[in-house]
């Protein structure tokens, strides 16, 4: 596990580490609750937080709050508290501002050890469950309600000035697969084209059925049209087969980018008019909703739609 360790001697900060790195552990020490909180924000990896009640900056009890809240945003973190005052009030104030648990200071070795195994367990049915409430069950990407969530994050960071882009894409003649070489075969296209779309490493995501969409973060435009021909072309090179008959797959793809005052919801109609504008040009094309950015282009896979 990675574990941060707050404690504001270097005494117990010392030992604790200690006993943590021998039993495989990987900590992050700090003595100052401010900055372990600014470090569990920044690494998405810590899966549990050890702090002494008795801090300076801010106390045991309010770093406890401020990390339960983020681990509520789907990240499991388990939250220890500890103190060398087993006073009820003090454990009963713990545990209701967002503490797991609760352990003496200095604490004994092995209890210790059977609270983090605990933790372990606890955290290994969390993300299991974070999983299954946001990933689509045959595809293994986002689901729906999922990538909205994750979204208007984005939009959020979009409104301080970084780029975002969306791209919605789906599956040509969909139909035509499942009724020619069966359903089997069609959800295989579809955890296939899942897997190609993610090899991008951008946020990908199956709004339902043969339809996906893709948010391109800190990258212009031009750069989000240029991931759509990369898939586009992979998509149309994928040697795809279902009772020894080849399954042709294409996509058709449409490109927008995120103007001031967007919702999650516009920039992706936006992508949607692009798709649809890319079906009507002939599919197996990408379609950026951008009229300036793009020369019509049939050559290369790329047209332009018109603007909203």
């Amino acid at each position: 596990m990675r574990i941060v360790v707050v404690d504001p001697s270097r005494t117990i900060l010392k030992l604790v580490t200690q006993l943590l790195e021998a039993g495989h552990h990987e900590v992050r020490p700090f003595t100052e609750g401010h900055e372990a909180l600014d470090y569990v924000r920044s690494d998405p990896d810590v899966d549990a937080l050890i702090t002494s009640v008795e801090l300076q900056s801010m106390s045991g009890v309010d770093l406890c709050r401020e990390t339960r809240l983020l681990a509520t945003r789907g990240r499991p973190i388990y939250i220890v508290l500890m103190s060398s005052n087993y006073e009820q009030r003090k454990l009963i104030e713990a545990l209701d501002n967002g503490a797991d648990d609760f352990i003496g200071k200095p604490p004994a070795t092995e209890e210790l050890y059977a609270r983090l195994r605990a933790a372990e367990r606890l955290g290994t049915m969390q993300r299991e469950l974070v999983r299954l409430a946001t990933t689509d069950p045959l595809t293994g990407v986002l689901n729906r309600r999922a990538f909205f969530e994750r979204a208007e994050e984005l939009c959020a960071r979009a409104a301080s000035g970084r780029p975002l882009s969306g791209i919605m894409f789906d599956i040509d003649h969909f139909k035509r697969i499942n009724d020619v070489h069966g359903h089997n075969a069609g959800d295989h296209v579809l955890r296939i084209i899942a897997h190609e779309a993610e090899t991008e490493n951008e946020m990908v995501g199956r709004l339902g059925g043969e339809e996906f969409a893709i948010l391109v973060k800190d990258r212009p435009l031009a750069d989000t049209v240029a991931v759509a021909e990369r898939l586009r072309l992979k998509f149309a090179g994928l040697q795809l087969e279902a009772n020894g008959k080849p399954i042709t797959v294409t996509c058709s793809l449409g490109v927008s980018a995120w103007q001031p005052g967007d919702t999650i919801d516009q920039l992706l109609r936006s992508a949607d008019v692009a798709l649809y504008k890319a079906k009507a040009e002939g599919r197996n094309r990408v379609a950026a909703a951008d009229t300036t950015l793009l020369a019509a282009d049939h050559g290369s896979g790329v047209i332009r739609a018109a603007a909203r």
